[in-house]
């Protein structure tokens, strides 16, 4: 498997941050095909969320290759530029199996999720501190509108820099923490324990073959919540039952973790609960 740099990768790149270039304009109020010299307001949106995606993919890559694990450099994914999408499916990168062992397999899976999260945060914090603060408008006044849920990360970063009441203020997110509260919401999709995930890869170091039983728990989990908090649930547990719950075995299995790899595994589990977002979006 090649480690280059392809065609593919550089086309897939360019449309990729033209799609997130378009989308981050939207968010700003801008129509690009209407006003084409004012797509570059997408440019904070756009460069804040590539830079996330890329950090966490090229972490991975950093690590495979450390681990003498073939892998690709990073696809990125665009995406249709329309309202409600961020203009990009996300990043991924090809590894070829097997891994070697529980140590190299968390190494691997955990060094993604820790690299985006880095980046989301410092752009969270960032982005708040130039975001708007509008009184609220009470629901009945309005039409129903759609609004973002938060992870408990994001908003203890939101009371830290505006701490302002929430039943008297809205806060209009800045495109740098509108793509900094995407990346904690990839962050904690992508820890989800189940299969091949990041968060897969991470369970099946820390518990081995157990890691089956806590993926079977997890679908019907994510059912219960499609129906109490966000459907989109329900459409991420039937991918992950076509995907598949279950994680290949590592070549060495006898080989232990250390004690620093089981605190990144643990690391990578706290990072997941702040980061889950039980409601992304809602109704108000």
């Amino acid at each position: 498997m090649t480690h280059k740099l392809t065609r593919t990768h550089v086309l897939l790149f360019i449309a990729t941050f033209f799609t997130t270039l378009m989308a981050g304009a939207l968010l700003n109020g801008v129509i690009p095909w209407e006003e084409p010299g004012r797509i570059y307001l997408g440019l904070p949106f756009s460069l804040t969320l590539l830079l996330i995606l890329g950090t966490h993919e090229l972490s991975h890559y950093y690590m495979s290759r450390r681990h003498h694990v073939q892998a690709t450099l990073p696809y990125f994914i665009p995406a249709p530029p329309i309202p409600f999408i961020i203009g990009t499916f996300g990043a991924i990168i090809k590894m070829k199996p097997p891994i070697p062992d529980r140590r190299s397999l968390i190494d691997i899976g955990a060094s993604g999720p820790i690299g985006g999260f880095v980046i989301a945060v410092i752009a969270c914090f960032v982005g708040l501190n130039w975001s708007e603060v509008v009184p609220s408008v009470p629901t009945g006044d309005l039409e129903q509108r759609l609004a973002m849920g938060h992870s408990i990360l994001f908003g203890f970063i939101s009371k830290l820099v505006i701490n302002i009441d929430s039943d008297k203020y809205d806060i209009i997110l800045h495109p740098i923490a509108f793509a900094g509260w995407v990346g904690l919401l990839v962050t904690s999709l992508n820890l989800l324990p189940i299969g091949q995930l990041d968060g897969g890869h991470i369970v099946y170091a820390l518990f081995g073959e157990r890691h089956a039983t806590i993926a079977r728990i997890t679908i019907p989990v994510l059912l219960v919540m499609g129906l109490t908090f966000w459907p989109g649930w329900i459409l991420w547990a039937a991918l992950m039952i076509i995907i598949g719950y279950k994680h290949p075995p590592v070549v060495y299995p006898h080989i232990m973790l250390d004690k620093r790899r089981k605190n990144i595994g643990w690391l990578s589990l706290v990072i997941f609960i702040i980061t889950f977002t039980p409601e992304p979006f809602k109704l108000i």
